[in-house]
């Protein structure tokens, strides 16, 4: 019998609050609120220290150097610094956000699985808050995690502007994006490299069940899990209620979802955006496997780049160097993105029907 879900919610909800200091915008004249145009957000939670922060610069020795193994990491010393700082922060997640309570201009908010999105005029403030979600779910909140994700993102997105332009503004904060106000598109671009996954729409999933066209790709017989198909696929999803459908790009033109020229050219981004993902991945020892974009159309007809990008939210990545040997032995890959939380989930409850309890620390003791 399935188990109950347990959600590691162990802090009380944060709120950040305004300081007044200029934002760096190359038009800040164009912002909608002068309120806008001078808040930074501080909050009590304490960011990433240096030595843990990635940095995307590396020496030359250092780019030339083989990449450390899993195993490595797992018994450096860099590991119980990293630890060290999650478990002191694990009582001060940012997990609620209030902004709109606090910051004069932003009109309304909508709280996402894991982002907090205010209403700014013809810009929008994300907040990337520490909340993990998986299954459609938020399942708990995890220290640090939102400011992985946020400056994950901000590279990605500086480095993939000769492929498509992309809706960000600024960073005041490390959980913190503005962004232009675009008209998002009802579809999200999941793109493919290999057949695996645990959720109902990934490719592993539909595949084990007989599934041989699969959003309009045609697939072989004999395939067999994490195995790397023989060309990167498109598999596109929609939202029905609150999870996502698959849906094939004839079903998206005929419903209205999008006109076949907006598909087609982002189909075309998605697919450049991944293969140069891949690229980078393997140049730092990593296999970019699976990842989802989003667009929308800004008021000028531009078709922007949104949400977030290449980040291990979005996407799956494995370690590179050991991949091969893995898979010929049957065993799953080395990831380094949530689906060892999908897994967990999985063989310990049911992720989408189970009742989630909230584990709440009182007096250094934990209740539900």
């Amino acid at each position: 019998m399935a188990q109950n879900c347990i959600g590691g919610v162990l802090n009380p909800s944060k709120t950040l609050k305004p300081k007044c200091i200029p934002i760096n915008h190359s038009n800040p004249s164009s912002l909608s609120s002068s309120s806008l145009r001078k808040f930074i957000l501080t909050k009590s939670k304490k960011c990433l220290p240096p030595s843990i922060c990635i940095s995307a610069s590396m020496s030359s020795s250092q780019q030339h150097q083989p990449p450390p193994s899993l195993e490595s990491l797992k018994t450096s010393e860099r590991r119980n610094e990293v630890l060290n700082a999650i478990h002191s922060s694990l009582n001060n997640c940012l997990f609620e956000t209030h902004l709109d309570l606090t910051v004069p201009g932003l009109k309304s908010k909508t709280r996402g699985k894991v982002r907090d999105i205010y209403d700014g005029g013809n810009y929008l403030v994300l907040v990337t808050t520490d909340r993990q979600s998986a299954f459609d779910r938020v399942l708990a909140s995890i220290p640090f995690k939102g400011q992985v994700l946020n400056e994950t993102s901000l590279w990605w997105f500086n480095k993939t502007q000769h492929i498509v332009p992309n809706a960000v503004v600024s960073a005041p904060d490390k959980n913190v994006t503005i962004a232009k106000k675009c008209s998002i598109f009802p579809v999200e671009f999941v793109v493919r490299g290999y057949v695996t996954g645990s959720t109902d729409t990934s490719l592993w999933t539909v595949y084990k069940k007989g599934v041989r066209n699969y959003c309009g790709n045609v697939l072989p017989d004999g395939m067999v899990k994490n195995q790397k198909l023989s060309e990167n696929i498109l598999t596109p999803t929609t939202k029905a209620a609150d999870h996502d459908v698959p849906v094939t790009p004839d079903e998206i033109i005929q419903r209205g979802l999008m006109s076949r020229a907006d598909y087609e050219g982002a189909s075309k981004r998605a697919l450049q955006l991944f293969e140069y993902g891949q690229h980078v991945a393997m140049k730092h020892g990593l296999v970019l496997v699976d990842t989802k974009y989003e667009f929308g159309k800004a008021p000028d007809g531009t078709v922007l780049l949104v949400d977030e990008v290449h980040t291990p939210d979005s996407s799956r990545y494995w370690i590179g160097h050991s991949y091969q040997e893995r898979f010929w032995n049957g065993l799953e890959p080395e990831n380094v993105d949530k689906e060892v939380l999908r897994l967990w989930f999985n063989d310990h409850c049911n992720p989408y029907e189970d009742k989630i309890y909230i584990l709440v620390r009182d007096n250094n003791k934990f209740k539900f």
